[in-house]
């Protein structure tokens, strides 16, 4: 048989609770769930009795606080891709056993950083670094044994070369996890690893087959499987160079069509779509500039020609904008390039066998609007933090990630409580509010009104109540903004929002 490779196998625990919950341990008690019964759970509810193969029933039993979540094989996989990617690049032939386990010839790595403990810690630092401090590694003789060695007790165990059997002989057979070979070990008194590999080997092949034979191998530290590393990524990323260079945003987009549909053809290829792109446009002066663009489902030819353009204007209005420096002048672009960020596999993004119905001609009508309009012709509403009602409305172009500015849990103090108005002015539109003397209504420094109001808009008021003040910045001497709200219903039962600064009267918003 041929002697074992020296492997490294770098184990997660809890991966597929990782993956689920999207966060370094520890975990509250949570438990993955499958056909009823508990795949895995966090050390938080194995604490209290929790275990895998258990009914769900009974894992509630055991505590009834028990987040149960359904187990996702394909989470687990595309969570882990990212964790393979920084190992191969540290550790070039990493090969994937299952999601949260990895393995990798030792001999290259630990030649480079002088040693097998030396490049484990190594890896476990870059790791930790990126977001992974629970890894634990383990080397030794064959991915079976290293295995072993990486559920130990430290972070990194290394089992010297030769010595596999001595370190496998008192684990249980059970880590051999074939449940009808190992229950027939147990019965014969059998129960150890180095029991199992005590026994002679045609024995056991005469009773237990090929199988139970290459399982005495393993108990006997005799593993030869090799190390296949996973196949490589595909290249996606695709380029176009313009000489002369092309100044035009129409010019441009219409150039890079064959290029576009280079990158359609390569995801294609690897059964990948595209939800994240990189655009990096190089003017003639060698200015690089790049942007990323999001997509709410996954990037075609026409989305990503858009994305071009799109990025074309906005940098000529950019461009405009600026000051002239002759010397620095933009006299166009000499290379486009296309790189994939983000990738999925696109049987998730697949019709399903009588259309996606209603979603997918939303989504159709909205992304021609926005063709026609332009990237920020079709935004998205979102609700942030602040006082001002035009502080806490975000606007997103349409696929972009939206990203409140401000928490809108946080407490803001002065903010108006719901209900909201539903029309939000942006900007404020100024409005008259009288007095009954036909003056204009005011607000002294302690908050007190002139007169009731009598007049908004030109209607009679009907009712309303306050003033609130509202006071932001006030340590800001030039940036501070302050005023006092009252909330008005005029003679047509509209009911309005409505801010006093200084003398003026602003509109913020109208009820409906």
């Amino acid at each position: 048989m041929t002697a074992p490779l020296r492997t490294m196998v770098l184990w997660f625990p809890d991966w597929p609770l990782r993956a689920a919950l999207g966060g370094p341990p520890p975990h509250p008690p949570t438990a993955l769930v499958h056909a009823n019964t508990v795949i895995a759970c966090t050390a938080s509810a194995r604490e209290h009795g929790v275990r895998a193969g258990q009914r769900r029933r009974v894992a509630q039993g055991h505590i009834s606080s028990l987040r149960v979540l359904p187990h996702d094989v394909a989470r687990d996989e595309r969570a882990f891709l990212p964790v393979l990617q920084l190992i191969e690049k540290h550790a070039p032939g990493v090969a994937l056993l299952r999601p949260g386990l990895a393995a990798v010839r030792a001999r290259g790595i630990s030649r480079y950083h002088g040693g097998e403990a030396e490049a484990a810690d190594t890896l476990i630092g870059i790791l930790a670094e990126a977001g992974f401090p629970e890894v634990r590694v383990g080397i030794a003789d064959g991915p079976f044994t290293a295995e072993l060695a990486a559920r130990g007790p430290t972070p990194r165990t290394v089992v010297p070369p030769g010595h596999a059997k001595e370190f496998l002989a008192p684990l249980p057979v059970r880590v051999l996890k074939d449940e009808q070979i190992t229950g027939l070990l147990i019965r014969l008194g059998v129960r150890t690893l180095g029991d199992f590999a005590g026994l002679d080997e045609v024995e056991v092949r005469d009773r237990f087959g090929e199988r139970g034979a290459r399982l005495h191998a393993l108990a006997a530290g005799a593993d030869s499987r090799p190390v296949v590393p996973r196949p490589p990524d595909p290249e996606l990323v695709r380029s176009v160079e313009f000489e002369p260079a092309l100044a035009g945003a129409d010019q441009v987009a219409f150039a890079v069509r064959q290029t576009v549909d280079a990158v359609m053809l390569a995801l294609a290829d690897a059964s990948v779509v595209c939800t994240e792109v990189r655009i990096d446009l190089v003017d003639d002066n060698g200015a690089v500039f790049s942007r990323p663009w999001l997509h709410p489902t996954c990037f075609d030819a026409a989305d990503l020609v858009d994305r071009v353009r799109w990025q074309l204007e906005a940098l000529g209005a950019e461009s405009a904008k600026a000051p002239i420096d002759e010397a620095r002048a933009f006299g166009g672009i000499v290379l486009v390039r296309i790189v994939p960020v983000a990738v999925d596999d696109a049987a998730h993004h697949q019709p399903g066998l009588f259309g996606s119905g209603t979603d997918e001609r939303l989504h159709h009508a909205i992304s021609r609007v926005q063709t026609m309009l332009g990237h920020e012709g079709v935004v998205t509403a979102a609700l942030a933090g602040g006082r001002w009602l035009a502080d806490r409305q975000v606007l997103t172009p349409w696929g972009e990630r939206s990203t409140a500015p401000r928490d809108p849990a946080r407490p803001w103090p002065g903010s108006l409580p719901d209900p909201l108005p539903a029309e939000v002015f942006r900007p404020p539109r100024p409005i008259g509010v009288l007095a009954p003397d036909g003056g204009t209504l005011l607000v002294d420094d302690r908050g007190a009104l002139s007169a009731a109001p009598s007049r908004i808009d030109g209607d009679e008021v009907q009712a309303w109540a306050g003033p609130w003040p509202i006071h932001e910045r006030r340590w800001d001497a030039n940036g501070g903004k302050r005023g006092h709200r009252l909330q008005i219903v005029d003679g047509h039962d509209r009911a309005w929002l409505v801010f006093c600064t200084g003398d003026r009267w602003w509109a913020e918003g109208r009820y409906r």
